[in-house]
């Protein structure tokens, strides 16, 4: 025993791990993003590294963000998926450690007399085995596979977290855009009362002769856009509704929420450097856990061409007699090592190697895809921050002047100075441009959440 025992330390310590081990891909990474802007506010702290909740100051949309990580489905599932891949982990990891088994038994025979040659007889006998099997990592095919199973958990890990950047990102879209349809529904309502007392008044200058028939048909036309709007708007709201009520893990129901305005849209915002997405994006460190996983493979595909050593041990007591159960004489035990070599499988162990290999270059391929993926979805979203504020700022002059025109042509047309084809135009044009301009204050605040989703914040918690 103490011969086997060295032996097996000597195996133990002479054993070596077959395969490439890991090395993260060369990816070309661009010093700064496409946006200028962004260049010059590069050695600032990225946005990305901020906490959501510092991102998103609204309180109540903070709230419904605490909620859903709590109760939304997707992120309660891909809980669980980390759960999986841990419990997975430790199985592949057993698979290094000696396994044993413990077996005994008692039984009684008698047999009657046969003849002089077979006389009667008893016999009570009790047996306990004690049986250790150890297939002895030589090659590092379990260690191998262990690697594989601790990258598949950390794949799993980054994959919840992209999960939550999600929900945070698609939740933050959901409210901005419910609270954009509020502002227009009260637009809305606002433009019908006022265009309901201006038809009034048209009326009343028709029965005095003061308008014209096609006045009162013109004045009703604008009425009736406004009113058409409405239930739409209402429609929206409640599907809106619904849609976060199911984001958040709840039924259909209603929504609290605050001004689109009260969430405010910062200027120049940072974006930090491009190569921090290596290690912040969840998408592209989920990519890198893939790689790490296959590169491993390639290690137990190799440690299969050589030979398979196992170590066996066997011990225990065996006694006919109960009294002598546990003396010298009823003591049993068995050592053996065992090697086995594979000599023809028909080239599956060739083709196992080729497959990981190439799931490998293919689990390779994905990371640097993701992270072209990322730069892209960063300078899209950079573009679309400066340029949606550009834009909001020149809707809210549009706007302004189309107020003023409005109340102009009232006036002129009260005194008899313009037609009320002008007043029609005007009230047109200012109703779609209070509209408008909701529509780029909900655009600009959205650029903000993707480009926060793009440089890999929402995740923290």
């Amino acid at each position: 025993m103490k011969k086997l025992l060295l032996l097996t330390i000597a195996v133990l310590l002479a054993g070596c791990a077959v395969g490439p081990n890991y090395k993260r891909p060369t990816v070309n990474v661009p010093t700064d993003y496409r946006d200028s802007m962004a260049a010059q506010t590069a050695a600032a702290s990225s946005l990305g590294n901020d906490n959501w909740w510092q991102v998103y100051q609204d309180p109540v949309l903070v709230l419904l963000i605490h909620t859903a990580l709590q109760q939304n489905y997707d992120v309660r599932i891909a809980a669980t998926r980390v759960l999986e891949a841990q419990d997975q982990f430790g199985i592949v990891r057993a698979n290094q450690l000696p396994s044993a088994s413990l077996g005994a038994g008692v039984f009684s025979d008698q047999n009657a007399k046969v003849s002089n040659l077979f006389p009667a007889y008893e016999v009570n006998a009790g047996q306990l085995n004690l049986s250790v099997i150890w297939n002895l990592d030589f090659w590092g095919k379990y260690r191998r596979q262990t690697e594989a199973a601790r990258a598949q958990v950390l794949s799993s890990e980054w994959g919840q977290r992209a999960v939550i950047s999600s929900l945070v990102a698609n939740l933050a879209t959901a409210y901005f855009q419910l609270r954009a349809l509020d502002s227009e529904l009260e637009i809305a309502n606002g433009t019908l009362g006022s265009r309901q007392q201006s038809l009034q008044l048209t009326r009343v200058l028709e029965s005095h002769g003061g308008a014209s028939d096609l006045d009162v048909s013109q004045s009703e036309q604008l009425v009736y856009t406004a009113s058409e709007t409405i239930p739409d708007l209402e429609r929206q709201i409640e599907q809106q509704e619904n849609l976060l009520s199911i984001l958040l893990g709840q039924n259909p129901g209603a929504i609290p929420r605050r001004p689109l305005t009260e969430q405010p849209a910062p200027q120049n915002v940072p974006a930090g450097l491009p190569s921090e997405l290596l290690e912040r994006r969840p998408d592209v460190r989920e990519a890198e856990a893939n790689i790490i996983a296959a590169n491993a493979q390639i290690g137990v595909a190799k440690a299969a061409f050589f030979p398979s050593i196992a170590l066996t041990g066997t011990g225990g007591l065996e006694s006919n007699a109960l009294n002598r159960f546990i003396s010298a004489p009823s003591e049993t035990w068995l050592g053996a090592l065992s090697v086995t070599q594979p000599l023809f499988e028909g080239g599956a162990l060739r083709s196992q190697l080729k497959l990981s290999r190439a799931q490998y270059q293919e689990a390779a391929l994905a990371y640097e895809q993701t992270m072209q993926n990322a730069l892209e979805q960063v300078s899209n979203a950079l573009i679309a921050e400066q340029k949606n504020r550009e834009f909001r700022e020149q809707q809210e002059l549009l706007t302004q002047a189309a107020q003023r025109t409005d109340r102009l042509s009232e006036v002129l047309y009260k005194n008899g100075g313009a037609s009320y084809l002008q007043v029609l135009t005007s009230e047109t044009n200012y109703f779609s441009a209070e509209l408008n301009l909701v529509q780029a204050q909900l655009n600009e605040r959205l650029a903000l959440v993707q480009l926060y989703q793009a440089l890999g914040g929402g995740w923290q918690q």
